[in-house]
């Protein structure tokens, strides 16, 4: 009689929905000096600025989670740009240019379609996006100097709650 009780909770488990985590990483480019970083926050990226040398190179970065800046990444010399997310838009692709020393280009593509194009096209050329097609940008992660940004990665995930309970996307648990 136990045994059939376990053999029943069992089956009972196994046809549970389990909540699904989808997480990737879109490994850094560019030289890796300097102080280390990763980007924090709660709830989802609503916002981005980057700061920018003309005709240079990538100083600082920042991004806003729900409505709360995260700590500035690099330093903010040269001109901000920004860019604002509607409700439900997010971050799908990251793309821009590197060398040794800097990251020289940063381009933010969103899921509606919209980009932020900041600095110079130069150099060699990398593109973050996720592994799972649901997936958006959580987090960045890299490194700095007191001049720029010298490398960047991408972190990106997706978490599919129980229908029954509210759904919730962008946890990297």
């Amino acid at each position: 009689m136990f045994s059939y009780l376990v053999f029943a909770v069992l089956c009972a488990s196994c046809m549970a929905k389990p909540a699904l985590v989808h997480y990737s990483y879109s490994r850094a480019v560019g030289g890796g000096s300097g102080t280390s970083f990763s980007t924090d926050g709660e709830g989802r990226i609503t916002a981005v600025r980057v700061w920018e040398i003309s005709n240079a190179y990538i100083t600082g970065i920042q991004l806003r989670y729900d409505y709360i800046w995260s700590a500035r990444v690099g330093r903010t010399y040269g001109t901000v740009n920004e860019l604002k997310l509607f409700d439900e838009e997010v971050i799908v692709q990251i793309s821009g240019k590197f060398h040794s020393n800097y990251i020289y280009q940063l381009i933010f593509v969103t899921s509606r379609g919209r980009t932020l194009i900041v600095g110079q096209p130069a150099q060699s050329s990398f593109n973050f996006y996720p592994a799972h097609p649901d997936a958006e940008l959580r987090l960045l992660s890299g490194r700095y100097n007191g001049n720029g940004i010298t490398s960047l990665g991408a972190h990106w995930g997706v978490v599919f709650m129980d229908q029954n309970s509210n759904s919730t996307k962008g946890g990297s648990e």
